[in-house]
């Protein structure tokens, strides 16, 4: 009996109508476009309005579309991981709720917390519920609305980030395609540098924390920079060497959409050419949990099955990792 791996039989997402763009940024803080493109890669981001909106309000139609394209109904779902930095209320989960707007009535689910990592975190823990047997249909989803932790007077962060979501769904695959291997880190020696410090048990809010600014995403910009530069690109050419895998073999790099040059040197480190990177940081910006499902998302078209396909990512905690997929079906 051939070894069962869980694969991507699914993608779909969802932004925002709202266009943030470097232009409207110049009237909000000290930057101007040429800067924030050349440093960031970033032209504009997607902003969600209206009253009442939260995270699980962008996953909806993002997996309302996912299940038409698959041609399955909610009740079908086994299992929701939702990988969020922003989620709805700190509790219940937004796994929760986003089960009870779609009618996944027969679905269990949690968030899961891994900052910019978080998608790939979560694939890789739904990858484990298809290998085991326990479940046939896990849907992972990444999505953050980070316009409700940005401080906009604040030049490092609101240049960078935007709001939005994608989804995938996990199935079991016995042709050889999926989830062949992933690699994850993480290192809480760097929680100093890139954090939302008021609003959990160590910090509750206060008029303190709230005069302070403190429940803003906060980002010691050149410390992880430099730390995200050198391990996002190490851990996508350890993944390669690990399964013997050349620059050739490579047909995408999909990696998460903080910075063009982060992604770039992603890029260099495993020899693959600009024509293989999935890019869309220019339109959306850095939307945490959502960069990775939005990119597939949009390439969707031009992945073809059987294709070596690299995730990479890097977020806050530090966490870090890469995943190694075989890509499962022609859309």
């Amino acid at each position: 009996m051939s070894k069962i791996h869980a694969a991507i039989t699914a993608v779909n997402g969802y932004v925002p109508d709202y266009i943030l763009t470097n232009q409207e940024l110049e009237t909000m803080v000290d930057t101007n476009d040429e800067w924030i493109t050349t440093r960031t890669g970033i032209k504009e981001r997607r902003i969600q309005k209206g009253e009442g909106l939260a995270t699980s309000d962008m996953a909806v139609p993002a997996v309302e579309g996912l299940l038409k394209k698959r041609g399955i109904s909610a009740e079908e779902i086994d299992l929701i991981i939702f990988c969020t930095s922003t989620p709805d209320m700190p509790f219940p989960a937004t796994a929760n709720i986003l089960a009870d707007k779609i009618g996944a009535v027969n679905a269990w689910g949690y968030d899961l917390q891994a900052a910019c990592s978080g998608f790939i975190f979560g694939l890789s823990t739904g990858a484990q519920f298809i290998e085991s047997g326990k479940h046939k249909k896990v849907l992972v989803v990444g999505g953050d609305k980070m316009s409700s932790i940005i401080n906009y007077e604040d030049r490092t962060t609101c240049i960078i980030f935007g709001d939005g979501c994608g989804c995938a769904l996990l199935e079991p695959n016995d042709e050889g395609l999926g989830i062949i291997d992933s690699i994850l880190k993480s290192d809480g020696a760097g929680r100093n540098f890139l954090n939302l410090k008021a609003g959990g048990s160590l910090k509750p809010a206060s008029y303190e924390t709230i005069d302070n600014k403190e429940h803003y995403a906060y980002q010691e910009g050149q410390t992880v920079f430099k730390f995200a530069v050198t391990n996002m690109a190490n851990v996508a050419a350890e993944i390669m060497e690990k399964n013997n895998l050349t620059s050739d073999d490579i047909a995408w790099l999909v990696p998460h959409q903080a910075n063009k040059r982060i992604i770039d040197a992603t890029a260099n480190r495993m020899g693959v050419g600009p024509e293989k990177v999935m890019i869309n940081i220019e339109k959306y910006g850095n939307t945490t949990n959502g960069t990775i499902a939005l990119c597939l998302w949009e390439w969707e078209s031009k992945l073809k099955k059987g294709d070596n396909v690299i995730l990479a990512a890097f977020g806050g905690g530090f966490t870090w990792g890469s995943v190694y997929l075989k890509w499962a079906y022609n859309a």
